[in-house]
């Protein structure tokens, strides 16, 4: 995947964002998952965003999950732990977008949830199950299972 979030062919715009599966492990209830969400729109997803111009793909996870969350992340791993792709159509403009959202598994490593950015209303931690219970799209949901599978299996080798 190149580092260019914009292209066009054939009369599709091609973009990509990226975020992160932000993890701890706490204690009796094992792994904890941070969704981000506005109830009453009932949105639960993973922080995620555009990037900025000349960012990587890993730039930009880390700092839209940041800017999001309130929290330093550090990424676990060199590859994301998964890929959304989707096409959708804007009204008004010609041609279709097609668009990839990578995720990453990340770490925090500082910062305090009361100092997100405020785009979404709550930046909580849950139980890794009642996550996938609470999150919106089924497409991150699929993420989120993915990496629980993953980092069980990580507890599991120790």
């Amino acid at each position: 995947m190149g580092r260019r979030p914009v292209s066009s062919r054939d009369g599709v715009r091609e973009i990509w964002s990226a975020g992160g599966v932000v993890y701890r492990r706490a204690g009796d209830s094992g792994l904890e998952v941070m969704l981000v969400a506005r109830p009453r729109e009932r949105l639960w997803a993973l922080p995620k965003g555009k990037p900025e111009p000349g960012e990587s793909i890993e730039q930009t996870a880390l700092r839209e999950v940041s800017e999001e969350t309130g929290l330093q992340v550090a990424i676990d791993g060199s590859e994301p732990v998964g890929s959304i792709r989707y096409t959708y159509e804007v009204p008004g403009r010609p041609g279709r977008v097609y668009k990839v959202v990578h995720h990453y598994l990340m770490q925090p490593t500082g910062g305090d949830l009361e100092r997100h950015d405020g785009e979404y209303d709550l930046v909580e931690w849950y139980d890794a199950h009642e996550a996938c219970k609470r999150m919106t799209y089924p497409n991150e949901r699929a993420i989120v299972e993915r990496a629980i599978e993953a980092l069980n299996g990580e507890e599991a080798a120790r």
